[in-house]
């Protein structure tokens, strides 16, 4: 058992590459839906690929979206409208006119002949305006033609009769003056208007939820089907194309296809073959790390950042396809290559998105489409992407991506229709929403600096201004030093650029690799403008300790001002393991009889494990020996930096900075050219 615990814990990067991978490949897994897939691929307008197909099962044609629409959008226009009768109204209008005339006839002064005249016409108008109904203008809920058939509640009984029988405040005020005109009641007329007026009240409304009921029953009896393919029966034939009728049938084919397909049984059948697809893309991301970014692979918290990005873009997509696939390129995956360009490279970048993009092309509708437009939206994004810290180039190289979408786009419409006129404009307007959306890998990369660490070039630009806190520190309280860290971030960026290095990484870490020689200036030789030298009064031992103190000082310095791993890297690895030569052999000479302890004179390392911060450790003693030369010339300056490398190569120095011989010449070249213009020299000729 303590052999396996050891095991795992001295291979621990790889058990942890291990957990990672199947995380994520459980996680994408769940993401996906788990139902069968048709066997057959095809799109409208395109040949039919495969042989003659026939039916193996008998099946329903399925009626499209358009279709169940249109019906609806018929049975919704020609739906039975619903009124209900308020009896109760009625009876109150009733009684209320009866006791009002009774009151008139105990209180006022009026003839039997004329009271009863007044009961007999008031009787007739109430019957006459409640025979259908009386309606509120505006209570009807929606606008009827005159003639349009509606259908009235009384209780339990339903009336079928046109909607003009139903009377409103105009025609009723009409009937009353039209009978009280047409009988001689004398002084009467005004006090039954007036009487009828007061009693009468609507007593027909829009029955909104009945109405709403029959509708949703004709709803239920829609038919979702129109017509049926037998077992054996051909549908389509080999280089048919794929529309009208032939189109309906497979479609219709594969939704039951697909329902056949899954169930409990095969259930797991169908998670082991995502699985498998799954895990094979991820593991060619793993393995394209391991090959070709050997650096990133070595890194566990980059591996698990490029993870979580794949799994990230994986998850949005899924979920906007569960809500609503219409919405299907709103998403903005061209967010991932951004973001893996800022902080690693284009090639990784492109990878990646392929990957991820292969992988939905398993979930999405019209797969192919899909994985065409993001791809050559992934390629256009790493051809144009660059500077990210310049917003300019940012709004272009967006604007760019989404007109290459839209074109992708409008060229695949104009194939499946035939023609420009049944282009969907609203994939124009998603098109435009995910370029919007995509402005958001700014707030993902300051995001993600702050979660794992890295840095992106936004923040080396920042940190390679010279009036950041830190610098402007230095440069007040070690002004040579500032000098020398100026001077080597020059050559360091030249040499970077020469061999394809990430220049803007390595000129911010040279600018911070000495700021740990701000707390003790005065004991480096290139802030002693006295000419009085502080070493003089101490011990060769002591000397070297104050030297070699600056990187830890400086480190310490750099994690106070809360500077980015990558650029403390190049302060801990700028002298590598070293020797502080000078005062070493003052130490030998001081005690030539006693073996000195070298370790007591050496840096504490690490040496140099990326090409940026060799560049730096060649660029450091190179600009630093350089001023030692009284009278430089160009071929004392070349035999400097050849003797300064070589003992840098023959020291191992380099063995982990996956640098190699061809780009050291190469630095080597830009550093003595540089450093030559620095000093105005030319090549001296033989006489």
């Amino acid at each position: 058992m303590s052999n396996f615990i050891n095991k795992v814990y001295k291979n621990n990067a790889i058990v942890y590459k291990v957990l990672l991978f199947l995380i994520t490949t459980v996680s994408i897994v769940y993401l996906f839906p788990k139902g069968g897939q048709f066997k057959y691929d095809f799109n409208k307008g395109k040949p039919w690929q495969y042989d003659n197909l026939y039916a193996t099962f008998d099946f329903s044609i399925q009626k499209s979206d358009d279709e169940i629409n249109q019906e609806k959008q018929n049975l919704t226009r020609n739906n039975k409208q619903y009124f209900e009768f308020d009896n109760v109204i009625v009876l109150a209008a009733k009684t209320n006119f009866t006791n009002k005339i009774n009151y008139i006839q105990e209180n006022d002064s009026i003839e039997l002949q004329q009271m009863l005249s007044l009961i007999s016409i008031g009787n007739f108008v109430i019957d006459e305006v409640y025979k259908y109904g009386f309606i509120e203008i505006g209570s009807q809920g929606k606008i009827f033609n005159e003639n349009e058939i509606i259908y009235l509640r009384n209780d339990n009984e339903v009336t079928e009769f046109a909607y003009n029988k139903l009377l409103i405040y105009k025609e009723v005020l009409q009937l009353i003056t039209d009978n009280i005109g047409s009988t001689p009641l004398n002084y009467g007329e005004n006090l039954l208007l007036n009487t009828l007026l007061e009693v009468l009240k609507p007593n027909v409304s829009y029955d909104t939820t009945f109405t709403q009921k029959a509708l949703e029953e004709s709803f239920k009896n829609i038919s979702y089907t129109k017509g049926l393919i037998t077992t054996g029966e051909l549908i389509i034939l080999k280089g048919d194309i794929v529309e009208g009728r032939k189109l309906e049938v497979l479609n219709s084919l594969k939704i039951e296809s697909e329902s056949k397909v899954w169930s409990e049984s095969n259930y797991i059948w169908i998670v082991c073959g995502y699985t498998i697809l799954v895990s094979l893309a991820l593991l060619m991301l793993l393995l394209f790390l391991k090959k070709y970014r050997g650096e990133i692979y070595q890194n566990n918290n980059k591996v698990t950042f490029i993870f979580f990005n794949v799994f990230l873009m994986v998850l949005i997509q899924t979920l906007v396809i569960k809500y609503n696939s219409d919405f299907l390129y709103i998403v903005p995956l061209s967010i991932l290559p951004i973001v893996l360009k800022a902080f690693f490279d284009a090639r990784l970048g492109l990878f990646a998105h392929v990957l991820t993009v292969l992988l939905l092309g398993f979930i999405v509708p019209n797969s192919f489409e899909f994985i065409y437009l993001h791809i050559i939206a992934g390629i256009v994004t790493i051809l144009t992407i660059s500077e990210l810290h310049k917003r300019a180039n940012l709004f272009i190289s967006i604007s760019q991506i989404t007109l290459v979408y839209m074109i992708t786009y409008f060229a695949f419409s104009i194939i499946k229709e035939g023609n420009a006129s049944q282009i969907n404009v609203n994939y124009f307007m998603m098109f435009a929403a995910n370029g919007v959306l995509s402005f958001l890998s700014v707030f993902f990369i300051y995001m993600y600096e702050k979660i794992f660490g890295l840095v992106s070039d936004v923040t080396l630009l920042e940190l390679s201004n010279t009036n950041t806190k830190l610098l402007r520190a230095l440069n007040e309280k070690a002004p040579g030093t500032f000098q020398h860290s100026m001077q080597v971030a020059n050559l360091a960026e030249a040499a970077a650029n020469e061999i394809g290095a990430n220049s803007m990484l390595v000129r911010t870490g040279a600018l911070y690799h000495d700021v740990g020689k701000m707390l003790n200036p005065m004991y480096f030789i290139e802030n002693q403008s006295t000419g009085v030298n502080p070493h003089n009064d101490l011990s060769p031992k002591d000397s070297a300790h104050i030297i070699i103190n600056h990187v830890i000082k400086g480190i310490e310095l750099a994690k106070e001002y809360r500077l980015p791993d990558r650029i403390i890297d190049f302060i801990r690895t700028h002298h590598g393991t070293s020797l502080v030569y000078y005062f070493y052999m003052k130490e030998q000479e001081l005690n030539p009889e006693e073996k000195v302890d070298i370790s007591k004179f050496q840096y504490p390392g690490p040496i140099p494990f990326s090409r940026e911060t060799a560049i730096l450790m060649i660029c450091d003693a190179a600009e630093a020996a350089t001023k030692s030369i009284k009278n430089p010339t160009a071929q004392s300056i070349e035999v400097l930096i050849d003797k300064i490398v070589e003992k840098q190569k023959s020291d191992n120095q380099f063995i982990n900075s996956d640098i190699t011989f061809r780009e050291i010449e190469k630095i080597k070249k830009v550093i003595k050219k540089k450093l030559m213009n620095m000093y105005h020299l030319r090549i001296e000729y033989p006489d």
